[in-house]
């Protein structure tokens, strides 16, 4: 599909798939058949992102104007000065701000220690997972969310959905909530709220503000660290979160996840329940769509396009860089047309592997050199109009006169690969481990500095067997080097169980 000719929200076809066993739940969103999202759950790892604790600040830090919280989890969470004060403003959902910057004005902050103090006990609500190396991110203003609407139980603001853009239903949603405010706490309209009456938002705020009143009395008779209130799991999230009208349907592989699903929709939205079916063939839901390609394809750094032509992502600590290259794709015209052709292509699936992947952080996209402004201003503004299916808030920077676009993109969960894989145990995560003649120059410094003092004792060396060979071939001089400065005081012997970075030097 050419993103010059990018469909409407209304001409997408949208399925929800859902597989659940004993041991994990996995969500896909396919996009006309095609897989845009994945998220996945385990049973023994489940995401504490919109879980509610009473914790207790352990240390406050005045040079980062943050504080560390102890919630339970085995790192203490981090807390910013704005996270206190004005978190409802980074809210996704709220969109009744400054129509340029899309965020409410942020409020006047003191100091972190004029707000907290070490020991003070705290209900805060996690905003971003932890990662190996740091703690969850952390909110005192707590978001509860319902169907249609989201109880803002601290803040008195009232918000709408950016997805809904009708100014006229805009308008009739805003009245409603001007009616249903309540005096102890805010309310947001979710996508799914388009188009719903009074009465859907009255039954959704009735039951948030009791979920509210049962944490607050739980925190009361409670010591920190504890937690208060636990998010619904994946399975039904997908369902409250995910499903609106723009679905056709949910296939749901596992009968206990489908029996769940058809209980809570027949309470919270009945009318969705004939798009709802139970898988029911033989083998997997995923296998047979072809979802576990698509995952496996979604692991590796390079994505080919159709044209013959490839992208190349690689994540690094500090951002994601993304490059286009055209392949195999030359192109029937000339070099402007095959570039302009190939990045077009190219920015469509740069979008699907983000929302698929859920990279975060910062993007930087390297796209191949364009000379005609036309051309530049077509392929940026395909970007744009693919970035607007990311529900992730994101902004964009315009393309710089070196090819590239920087992307800024929340995180709020683990992304496919921190789920799926682990940091290689041999390289450490780097993909790449030293070159044999660098391990063979490493190996003659050392033994030529252990033969120094070697006395009369005899120098046993076992090396990987790549290794031996090289230096019995390709490298011989530097065996012969060092078998003239140590003679029969050396001895290199190949060993197949060691990696090939990996060496043993014994003294006998």
């Amino acid at each position: 599909m050419s993103t010059d000719n990018l469909e409407t929200e209304k001409d997408v076809t949208k399925r929800l798939l859902i597989e659940s066993d004993p041991h994990q739940t996995r969500v896909a969103v396919l996009e006309n058949d095609r897989l845009t999202e994945m998220h996945i759950e385990r049973l023994r790892n489940r995401s504490v992102v919109g879980n509610v604790f009473k914790g207790r600040v352990s240390r406050i830090l005045p040079g980062m104007q943050a504080a560390f919280v102890d919630i339970g989890l085995a790192r203490d969470a981090f807390l910013y000065v704005g996270d206190v004060r004005d978190a409802i403003s980074d809210q996704d959902e709220l969109a009744d701000a400054d129509p340029q910057t899309k965020e409410f004005p942020p409020l006047e902050l003191r100091p972190i220690e004029m707000l907290l103090a070490e020991g003070q006990d705290l209900i805060v609500q996690v905003v971003k997972a932890p990662l190996p190396n740091k703690g969850a991110r952390i909110t005192t203003e707590i978001t509860l969310p319902g169907r249609y609407a989201v109880f803002v139980p601290t803040v008195g603001n009232l918000g709408i959905s950016r997805r809904i853009s009708n100014p006229e239903e805009r308008e009739r949603l805003r009245q409603i909530l001007e009616r249903l405010l309540p005096p102890d706490g805010g309310l947001i309209v979710r996508t799914a709220g388009e188009g719903k009456e009074e009465g859907d938002f009255a039954s959704d705020l009735e039951y948030l503000r009791g979920r509210w009143q049962r944490i607050q009395s739980q925190a009361k008779e409670s010591a920190s660290p504890i937690l208060l209130h636990e998010d619904q799991d994946l399975v039904l999230r997908s369902v409250r979160d995910r499903f609106t009208d723009d679905f056709s349907e949910v296939l749901v592989d596992g009968t206990e996840a489908y029996e769940r699903i058809v209980e809570f929709a027949g309470v919270v939205a009945p009318w969705v329940l004939d798009r709802v079916r139970l898988f029911e063939d033989e083998g997997s839901l995923f296998a047979q769509l072809g979802i576990e390609r698509e995952i496996d394809a979604a692991l590796k750094s390079k994505v080919w396009l159709k044209s013959g032509g490839y992208i190349v992502i690689n994540p690094t600590e500090a951002l994601v860089a993304i490059d286009v290259n055209t392949g195999r794709f030359v192109g029937q015209k000339s070099l402007e047309s095959t570039v302009l052709q190939t990045n077009l292509e190219a920015v469509e699936e740069i979008v699907r592997q983000i929302r698929l992947r859920d990279l975060s952080g910062i993007i930087v996209v390297d796209l191949i050199d364009m000379t005609e402004p036309e051309s530049r201003d077509r392929v940026f503004s395909a970007l744009q109009r693919e970035l607007r299916r990311d529900r992730a808030k994101h902004q964009v920077l315009s393309l710089s006169d070196f090819g590239l676009v920087e992307i800024t993109r929340k995180r709020s969960r683990e992304n496919l690969s921190r789920i799926l894989t682990r940091p290689c145990p041999e390289c450490g995560g780097s993909g790449r481990i030293l070159s044999l003649s660098t391990i063979c120059l490493k190996l003659r410094r050392e033994i030529l500095a252990r033969g120094n003092e070697l006395g009369d004792r005899k120098l046993i060396v076992q090396v990987h067997p790549e290794v031996s060979w090289l230096l019995e071939t390709d490298h011989g001089d530097i065996l012969d080097e060092l078998r003239e400065a140590l003679g029969d005081q050396l001895a290199i012997e190949s060993d197949e169980g060691l990696h090939h970075e990996q060496y043993n030097i014994t003294e006998v």
